[in-house]
Formats: structure tokens, C-alpha cells, sequence
């Protein structure tokens, strides 16, 4: 213990380097989705090497035929064959600055200020996504190894760089490197806290099912005049579709769509309501009032633990300006689900085109064009590295961290998975209002500090630690 209180002293007194050197990387303009940028997002993967270099890692810049992989290692000699090896996942490239007159500082000149609030916060883009949050276990790592010797566990390091811009590379890396990548388990780095004193472990991801369906009827549009009534008209037939995927209770009607989904464990959803959520706040903030979907489930179960399938767009016929009296010869609707526990995207997707197919009028037709899904992510809350994560984040801020849901979905999280067959604990440090993705993006002082602390408390929590 009294090793621990001098690392995290060290922490404390090097916070002003630590913020320097986090300033240095998020200087570089290394936005992925855009090919203008292509040598500032090779900049910040070379920045990262020397750096973990210098640290203790045998580090290495990999190339992609899109931005490079950096890949980085620690071992010592007196780990013992059941060492936990445990992987570190962040990610270096960052979102567009625009629109550029929004900012109230330039997006990448980092600046550090003390707002009215009395709040010190750090501004510039990426500093909440992600590079502030990788940087909060490398800082610790550092620390760790200047203070307290060689690390306890083996880790391996991975930053991409193409993650804003989809991670078209990570798949192919991932099954190239299967056997170099395998780990115990793997730390994301890269969610959010409840709220400034609450931490917080993701252990819910929804999966995704994309689907689009084109109804089709007569052969050409037909005047409204001479066939209104008589023909059939395809936006009718979607529409009642789409009324008949819903009950009047929420619930979604399609046989077999709930097949996987798994009620939370009491003691999780007695978390979920100690957090006190504010669902009329929730709504509000966005203009609305009365919660929609499924009868007798709070918000936060929708959010997090329940499936959803929802129409994102529908369009058929005339949709100019003034009118064109025309029935449509097809009407299409674009529809996504969001997947929970072990429901099976490619058997929901045959049971939607089936309940579609089911409905069809004499005289229509149905065209499907859907994208790949992917099936959800649940860890289970007793996972013993995420009872270690879990006691040091108790360690730091004094309360038990809450197990949460997230309503999107990373898939990342689902290729380590598939490809490298570990689960993934999800911590991070940002807060809701960091602004990530937008104008004057910012990560709280305490923030990046009480990360740099927490990840060295779970550091020496999993000293004790073996496979």
C-alpha cells in the first residue's frame, strides 16, 4: 500500500507533464476519414511508438493499406507462465474539425483552461475521443514502471488509427495477428463515466440488423385520376407493414423476434434505478414528453437491455415541391434493430422478411436489401477482471462503479470476440458533455487525472491476478 500511495503521489506531482505530453499528441491533425490528413494520422501513429518506446514497450508502427496499427509490448522476466496477459485498446484518429467557426479556440492548438464553474478542463479535438483516454493508461503505465518497477501483468497495446472512418483495416489485421493479439482479455478504453463522481463499467453493447424493404406494384407510377381506387398503391401496403410490426404495447410482433433476449439480473437493475435517471429530463432535452416503446420497461431497459426495431426512413412516389397526383409503382422503408443477448441477426432477418412476405396484397412485391448485422455483446458482471477494474474504480472514487448498458453498438468489441476470442472490459473517463464528434470537444482535468489513478489501482489490483 505504501508503494501504491507513492505512485499515485507521482501521479498527482507529474499531472502537469502528463497533460504536456497528452497536448503534443492531440496537436496532430490526424482526422482518418479524410486522405488530406493521411501523413498528420501517420504522425500521430509514430508519436505513440517513440512514446510506448520510451515507456518500457517494444513498440512497432504497422502498416495497413489504410493508416498504420500501433502495436506495442511488455513482458518481464519474472512473469510467471499464468500472468495475466491483457490487451489495451485505443484509438488515435480523430473526427473532423468542421465547422471550423463554431470553435471557440482552433481544434487542434489543445488549450487548458478554468471555466466559470470553476472546472479545469482541457479543449480540442480528440482530447474526450480518444486520444485523452489512451493516454490514461499509458500515463499510468509510465508511472508504474518509473516508480514501482516492472509491471505485474503482461500487456499488449493496440491503437488504430481508422476507427472514426469505420475500421476498414481491423478486421484483416485482427485474422492476420490472431495469435500475437490473443489475450486474456481486452480494456477498452474508450466509454464514459455515469456522471463526474460515478464511474463506470459497459458490459452491455446492442448489436445491429440493418434491413431495407421495397414494396412494389404496378409496372409505372399511374395517374391518381384514372387508377386512384382502383390500382393498388404500394405506399399503402408499406404502411400497414410497418403498423403491424408494433402492438399497441410497444412490443415488436414479429415470431420469434424476442427468441435470445434475457431479463437483467435483479441486482443489475437495482443499480439501474439507485442511479436515479431522470426520464422526463431525458425526453425533454429533446423536445418530447411521454416515453414511447414497450409498456412497463423504464428508459434505461430500452436503452440498454431490450431490442428495438425501428423505422429510420420511407419514401415513395412524389416528394417534391407541389403535387403529382401519382400512385407510386413502389414505396421502400428503411429499417434498423437494435439486438440484445443472444438474439441471432440472420434468423431475425429471415423472420422480418417472412412476417413481410406474409402481408403482401395479391399483385405486390417485395425487394429486400439489407446489411450484414452483428449479434449483441453482454459480459457478465462477475468476470473476474472486471471485479478487479470494478474494485480499483472503488478504490479511486469511493463508490461501486455501475455496470451500464450503451444503446449503440462498438464493433470492435465483437471482433475481438469472433477473431481473438476474449471479452472486452469498457471503462473510460469522458462525460456526457464532452462534446465529442462536435465544435469545442473537451475532457475534464479530473478526468484524464482520475484515470491515470484508477488505471494504476487496477494495475495493482490484478497484481494478484492468474490465469
Amino acid at each position: 500500500m505504501a508503494e501504491l500511495n507513492e505512485l499515485l503521489q507521482k501521479i498527482d506531482a507529474d499531472l502537469d507533464n502528463s497533460v504536456a505530453r497528452l497536448f503534443e499528441l492531440a496537436r496532430i491533425s490526424s482526422i482518418s476519414t479524410d486522405p488530406h490528413y493521411k501523413e498528420e494520422c501517420r504522425k500521430a501513429a509514430r508519436w505513440l511508438t517513440d512514446d510506448l518506446a520510451r515507456c518500457g514497450f517494444h513498440a512497432a508502427l504497422r502498416d495497413t493499406p489504410g493508416h498504420p496499427m500501433v502495436v506495442a509490448h511488455y513482458t518481464h522476466s519474472s512473469h510467471a507462465a499464468n500472468t495475466p496477459h491483457l490487451l489495451f485498446y485505443g484509438h488515435y484518429d480523430v473526427q473532423p474539425a468542421d465547422p471550423l467557426g463554431a470553435w471557440q479556440m482552433p481544434p487542434f492548438e489543445p488549450i487548458r483552461r478554468r471555466d466559470a464553474d470553476g472546472v479545469e478542463r482541457l479543449y480540442g479535438r480528440g482530447l474526450s475521443d480518444d486520444k485523452g483516454q489512451l493516454m490514461t493508461f499509458v500515463e499510468a503505465f509510465r508511472q508504474w514502471l518509473g516508480v514501482m518497477g516492472p509491471l505485474p501483468i503482461s500487456v499488449t497495446v493496440l491503437l488504430e488509427g481508422e476507427e472514426e472512418s469505420g475500421s476498414p483495416d481491423l478486421l484483416p489485421f485482427l485474422t492476420a495477428n490472431r495469435q500475437e493479439l490473443s489475450c486474456d482479455a481486452a480494456f477498452i478504453c474508450d466509454t464514459g463515466m455515469w456522471d463526474a463522481r460515478t464511474p463506470a463499467i459497459t458490459t452491455r453493447l446492442r448489436g445491429i440488423l440493418h434491413e431495407e424493404i421495397t414494396i412494389t406494384g404496378p409496372r409505372i407510377d399511374l395517374h391518381s385520376g384514372m387508377y386512384g381506387g382502383a390500382a393498388i398503391n404500394p405506399i399503402h401496403v408499406l404502411s400497414r407493414i410497418i403498423a403491424s410490426l408494433h402492438d399497441r404495447n410497444g412490443r415488436i410482433t414479429i415470431p420469434g423476434f424476442y427468441e435470445g433476449v434475457d431479463e437483467v439480473p435483479p441486482e443489475i437493475r437495482k443499480q439501474w434505478r439507485a442511479l436515479k435517471f431522470s426520464e422526463s429530463g431525458f425526453l425533454q432535452s429533446v423536445g418530447l414528453s411521454v416515453p414511447a416503446g414497450e409498456k412497463g420497461r423504464t428508459v434505461l431497459e430500452k436503452l440498454w437491455s431490450r431490442p428495438t426495431l425501428e423505422v429510420n426512413g420511407i419514401y415513395g412516389g412524389y416528394t417534391g415541391k407541389g403535387t403529382k397526383t401519382v400512385l407510386p409503382a413502389e414505396a421502400t422503408a428503411k429499417i434498423s434493430c437494435r439486438l440484445v443477448g443472444r438474439q441471432n441477426p440472420r434468423k431475425l432477418r429471415a423472420a422480418l422478411r417472412r412476417h413481410v412476405k406474409a402481408l403482401l396484397p395479391k399483385d405486390c412485391r417485395a425487394r429486400f436489401g439489407g446489411q450484414a448485422g452483428s449479434a449483441a455483446i453482454a459480459v457478465p458482471e462477475n468476470n473476474r477482471f472486471i471485479a478487479m477494474a470494478a474494485a480499483g474504480l472503488k478504490d479511486e472514487f469511493g463508490s461501486e462503479p455501475v455496470m451500464i448498458g450503451s444503446g449503440g453498438s462498438i464493433p470492435v468489441v465483437r471482433l475481438f470476440k469472433d477473431i481473438l476470442k476474449m471479452d472486452s472490459i469498457l471503462l473510460g473517463f469522458a462525460l456526457n458533455d464532452d462534446a465529442i464528434h462536435s465544435p469545442n470537444e473537451k475532457y475534464d482535468l479530473r478526468s484524464f487525472h482520475r484515470g491515470i489513478r484508477s488505471w494504476a489501482r487496477i494495475i495493482s489490483r490484478l497484481t494478484n491476478a492468474r490465469t
